[in-house]
C-alpha cells in the first residue's frame, strides 16, 4: 500500500469534520495520528486538556436524564438501527480500523461484526437483564419485595488501539441501553475509527450530546475523566490497569478492566490435529499477535509434538503479510514502534537463551515498516521472557508436556488469566480439562471466536488479568445501580403494643421457626 491510498482513506475534509466533534473549550495543540502501514499521516486530532474533559462529562451528564427517561424499550430500538448503520456503513469502518491500526481486513470484518452482534444482543435481550424483580422476602405473607435497576449516570471508557471499533463501541452500547451517557477517551493512534463510530451512533438515534469524544494522551486525560465519571471501563495493560483502578479507588467509582493476558492452549493426544493446528494458527497471529486473547504459549502431548509442529510450523509459513485495503493478507502490521521494540526485544532474549526460532523471527521492511513475521519458538527456557510476560505480538511458543496435568500445571504457571484452549476428540474431558485452567474464559476445541460470539455469557479475566466482565446479563448490569424497595401489606415490622420485649422477640423466634419448616415442606414437593 502506498502513501496516497492510505490517505485517500481519510480526505482531508472527512479528517476535519471527525476531529470537528472532539470535546474541547479553546483551542488545542493537534495530535497527528499516522497510519501503521506506511508511517503517512492520516489527519490530526485536538490534544485535549482535563478542562475538556470536564466539559465533556458536564454536557453528558446534562443529557443524560432526558435519554434514562425514555421507555426501555425505546432505547433497544435504537440499538436495533445502530447494528443497522455499522452494516450499512461497514467497508468505510473497516478502510479507516485498517488505515488506522494496520490490521489484515479480515480481522478489522471481525471488529464490525462484532459491534453488530452486541447491539443486536442488548436490543433483544438487554431490557429483560434491566426490569425491575420481584425478590424473596424473609416475610412472604406480609413484605412485598422489588429490586430496580437505576443507570449509574455517566460512564467513562477509555479503550485501547488494538480493537478500536469492537473496544470502544460495543462496551459502550450496553451502558447507553442502561440509560447512561458516556465519555470515550480513544487510543491516541486511533481516534478517527471511535469518531466516525460515535457519528453513526448518532445516526441511528443516539441523542447528539449523550456521547462525547476527547482525545490526548491517557497521563494528561486519563485521571480527570475517572474523576468526574459514576463508572469506568478500561482496557489496556495490566501495569496501567493498576494506575487506573488505583485512581477509581481514591474516588469511589466501580470499574471493570480487561488487562493483559499471557493464553495457553493445550492440545491432547486425540486431537484432531488439522483443526487444532488450522485453529491455533489463527488463535495466536490474528491481529498480528495483537490481541489480549490471542494465544502466546501452546502445550501439546509429546505423542502428536513432532507432527503438530510440524504441520504448525507449515500453516504459519503459508501466512501472507501485507498492507491491502482488500482480503487479500492474513497478517497485518504491528501498530507502534514501541510495540515492535517489545517484540523484537522477547524474540531476542529468547535466542540468547538458547531458544529454536522454528519460524519467523524478522522484521519486514519490505513489507510495511511495522511489519514482524509470524514466529513460532521451541525450547523456550521458563526464565525468557517471552515465556512469563506478555509479547503482544506474532510470536507464540510451543512446549511438549508428557500428559494432560502438566500442560495444565503449566498453562496456570502465570500472574495472568485470561483465556484458554483445549483441543480434544472427547468434549466432556475438553470440558472438564477447561474447568481447571485458571481463566476468565476457556475454549475447547475453537481458539476464542465462538466464545467471543456467545454474547450472552460473561467475559473476562482473572488474576492480572483484570476484574468485570463485559457480554450477558453482567455486562449491562455493571452500569446500574440497583435499589431494593420493600412494601409492608399489614403492620411494620416493630414490637407491637403494648407486648413487652422479652414477649417480641419470642413471637419473632417462632415465626422464623415457622418459615423455615414450611420452606423445608415446600422442597419435597
Amino acid at each position: 500500500m502506498n502513501a496516497s491510498t492510505v490517505s485517500a482513506v481519510l480526505p482531508a475534509r472527512t479528517g476535519e469534520r471527525l476531529a470537528g466533534a472532539v470535546t474541547r473549550v479553546g483551542d488545542r495543540e493537534s495530535m497527528t495520528v499516522r497510519s501503521p502501514f506506511t508511517d503517512t499521516a492520516l489527519g490530526t486530532v485536538p490534544a485535549c486538556r482535563p478542562a475538556d474533559v470536564t466539559a465533556a462529562v458536564e454536557r453528558a451528564r446534562a443529557a443524560q436524564s432526558a435519554w434514562a427517561d425514555r421507555p426501555l424499550d425505546e432505547r433497544a430500538s435504537v440499538l436495533e438501527s445502530v447494528a443497522d448503520e455499522m452494516l450499512s456503513n461497514r467497508e468505510e469502518l473497516l478502510d479507516i480500523v485498517q488505515a488506522e491500526a494496520g490490521k489484515s481486513r479480515l480481522d478489522a470484518h471481525v471488529e464490525a461484526l462484532d459491534v453488530v452482534l452486541t447491539a443486536d444482543y442488548y436490543a433483544r435481550e438487554g431490557p429483560d437483564h434491566l426490569r425491575s424483580t420481584r425478590r424473596g422476602s424473609g416475610f412472604p405473607l406480609v413484605t412485598k419485595t422489588v429490586e430496580h435497576r437505576d443507570p449509574v449516570g455517566v460512564v467513562g471508557l477509555i479503550e485501547p488501539w488494538n480493537y478500536p471499533l469492537t473496544l470502544a463501541i460495543s462496551d459502550m452500547l450496553p451502558a447507553l441501553l442502561a440509560g447512561n451517557a458516556a465519555v470515550l477517551k480513544p487510543a491516541e493512534a486511533t481516534p478517527f475509527t471511535a469518531l466516525r463510530a460515535v457519528e453513526l451512533l448518532t445516526e441511528a438515534g443516539v441523542p447528539e450530546d449523550l456521547v462525547q469524544v476527547v482525545t490526548g494522551d491517557g497521563e494528561t486525560v486519563g485521571e480527570p475523566l475517572v474523576a468526574s465519571v459514576d463508572y469506568l471501563t478500561f482496557t489496556g495493560s495490566t501495569e496501567t490497569g493498576r494506575t487506573v483502578a488505583s485512581l477509581a479507588g481514591e474516588h469511589l467509582i466501580d470499574a471493570s478492566m480487561e488487562l493483559g493476558g499471557k493464553n495457553a492452549a493445550v492440545v491432547l493426544p486425540d486431537a484432531d490435529l488439522s483443526k487444532a493446528v488450522r485453529g491455533l494458527v489463527h488463535g495466536s497471529f490474528a491481529n498480528a499477535g495483537q490481541l489480549c486473547i490471542s494465544f502466546e504459549r501452546i502445550f501439546v502431548h509429546e505423542g502428536v509434538y513432532d507432527e503438530f509442529l510440524d504441520r504448525f510450523v507449515a500453516a504459519t509459513e503459508s501466512l501472507e503479510l501485507g498492507a491491502a485495503l482488500d482480503f487479500g493478507p492474513d497478517v497485518g502490521s504491528l501498530v507502534a514502534d514501541h510495540q515492535l521494540e517489545t517484540v523484537e526485544a522477547h524474540v531476542a532474549d529468547a535466542r540468547e537463551r538458547g531458544t529454536t526460532v522454528e519460524t519467523g523471527g524478522q522484521r519486514r521492511e519490505d513489507v510495511g515498516p511495522l511489519f514482524y513475521e509470524p514466529t513460532v519458538l521451541t525450547d523456550l527456557p521458563e526464565d525468557a521472557t517471552a515465556a512469563s510476560e506478555e509479547t503482544f505480538g506474532p510470536v507464540v511458543s510451543v512446549t511438549p508436556v508428557a500428559d494432560a496435568d502438566e500442560a495444565v500445571a503449566r498453562a496456570n504457571a502465570t500472574d495472568y488469566g485470561l483465556h484458554g484452549s483445549v483441543w480434544t476428540a472427547d468434549a466432556d474431558r475438553g470440558e472438564s480439562l477447561a474447568r481447571r485452567i485458571d481463566a476468565g474464559s476457556v475454549s475447547v476445541n475453537d481458539a476464542y471466536l465462538g466464545m467471543w460470539a456467545s454474547t450472552d455469557a460473561p467475559m473476562g479475566g482473572v488474576g492480572d488479568s483484570g476484574i468485570g466482565r463485559r457480554h450477558g446479563r453482567e455486562g449491562i448490569r455493571k452500569y446500574t445501580e440497583s435499589q431494593t424497595v420493600a412494601t409492608q401489606r399489614l403492620h411494620p415490622l416493630v414490637p407491637a403494643n403494648p407486648l413487652p420485649n422479652r414477649v417480641a422477640a419470642r413471637g419473632a423466634s417462632l415465626s422464623v421457626r415457622a418459615l423455615r419448616r414450611l420452606r423445608e415442606l415446600s422442597s419435597f414437593r
